[in-house]
């Protein structure tokens, strides 16, 4: 475990950490070298326990015996960079709230079939852009019983660096990849889809028939522009959560919560 103290924001190694772009990071040209940063203990610890494969750390000197001690002795031969919380703060770009990041390797991703072969939940994130938002779906996600996520290429990554932070590390624990045409494509697969929108055809999502779905998607979008008409012509409901008080709709983090939990495997 190689631990090197920086002094300087041109050590070599550390561009990882903060001059390097989420695009740069994430290596569209070649994605098999992609990267991406985990934040906190906790959520690396979640990372690693998922298999995901280390590359280095940046660590405030405090943690290295602390917090990240634990991390530090199932890495191996990682490089462990520390340095005064100053030049952390500077070659980061912000006080590091939890004092620990780990550049990770980006997985292999896998096709649609292989992610959902054995899920009876499915969801379908269709152009949701925000990192929180995408954070707190995939949070959602994991305690509320999705066996898979499915995410329209225009969607946020959710590898993106904040919304692995929001997630709390969820991001690992569902199985997901990217889906050009996800609503044909799980029809082919035998499930039954459900958009979550507001539309004149509209059931509620409490709706007697939707419990007795055995493979079940639900289709998620963009609390801004909702669902496209393609999308929803595609699916074989659409659902409403009931409002009162007027409110028409919630945040979609939110909506997905409550359409997660309604609409459960029993």
């Amino acid at each position: 475990m190689p631990v090197i103290e920086i002094t300087s924001l041109e050590h070599p190694g550390v561009e990882i950490f903060g001059t390097l772009t989420e695009a740069q990071l994430r290596n569209r040209i070649d994605p098999e070298r992609g990267l991406f940063i985990a934040e906190s203990p906790k959520v690396i610890r979640v990372a690693l326990n998922a298999g995901y494969e280390p590359l280095a750390m940046l660590c405030e000197k405090k943690h290295i015996e602390g917090d990240a001690a634990d991390i530090i002795s199932r890495i191996g031969d990682v490089p462990v960079y520390t340095g005064n919380r100053e030049l952390l703060a500077q070659l980061t770009g912000y006080t590091l709230t939890r004092g620990v990041l780990c550049a990770m390797r980006r997985p292999v991703l896998r096709t649609p079939e292989e992610v959902c072969r054995d899920a009876r939940r499915v969801a379908v994130i269709h152009g949701v852009v925000d990192t929180t938002n995408i954070g707190a779906i995939f949070r959602s996600a994991a305690a509320l019983g999705i066996d898979a996520m499915l995410l329209s290429p225009d969607s946020c990554d959710p590898l993106n660096r904040r919304a692995v932070r929001v997630s709390m590390g969820a991001v690992f624990l569902v199985p997901w990849t990217w889906a050009p045409c996800p609503v044909s494509s799980l029809r082919e697969m035998g499930f039954c889809t459900v958009a979550m929108a507001l539309t004149d055809r509209s059931v509620s999502i409490d709706h007697p028939a939707l419990k007795e779905i055995s493979r079940l998607a639900i289709v998620m979008g963009t609390e801004g522009d909702g669902l496209p008409d393609e999308v929803l012509a595609e699916a074989d409901y659409v659902a409403r959560i009931p409002m009162w008080h007027g409110v028409d709709s919630l945040n979609v983090a939110a909506a997905s919560a409550v359409a997660f939990w309604e609409l459960r495997a029993r």
